[in-house]
């Protein structure tokens, strides 16, 4: 009996070998990206915004030097879609992920990335990127503009 079963589980293995599809590969769009590079004394914010449909992510390697934090806007054009920012970091450095929701058609085409001191009010840096350009311009004084 276990001879039986085992050949049937070995022919039925075969055979869905035999007729198995190849793996479909998956078509994956590329989405636009702009680099950014924030460097004050010796504290630093550098990394690319990727520009998805529906957000926008903000992937940079951040090393605080004294207490500092960075924050990401995302803009269609004059209106304000939404807004992360990291917690104060006190000298330490790692990876510093921010992802702003967009969530409108066309996504945002304007995002603003800046880094303060622990106290938000005390702008440091900042860049402005664009998604029609696939660049970010910057860096400039203090924080960007209605902020």
């Amino acid at each position: 009996m276990r001879k039986v079963g085992a050949a049937v589980a070995a022919v039925a293995s075969a055979g869905g070998m035999v007729f198995a599809a190849p793996p479909a590969t998956a078509s994956v769009a590329a989405y636009p990206t702009s680099t950014f590079r924030i460097e004050v004394g010796a504290s630093y914010y550098k990394g690319t915004v990727t520009w998805y449909n529906r957000s926008v992510g903000v992937n940079g390697a951040f090393k605080a030097s004294g207490c500092r934090r960075v924050y990401a806007e995302a803009r269609a054009g004059s209106t304000w879609l939404g807004w992360q920012s990291s917690s104060t970091w006190c000298d330490e450095s790692g990876p510093a992920p921010l992802t702003v929701s967009a969530d409108i058609d066309g996504g945002a085409n304007k995002v603003y990335v800046w880094m303060t001191t622990e106290n938000y009010h005390e702008g440091l840096e900042y860049f402005t990127c664009f998604r029609s350009l696939s660049a970010c311009s910057g860096p400039f004084v203090g924080t960007p503009p209605d902020n």
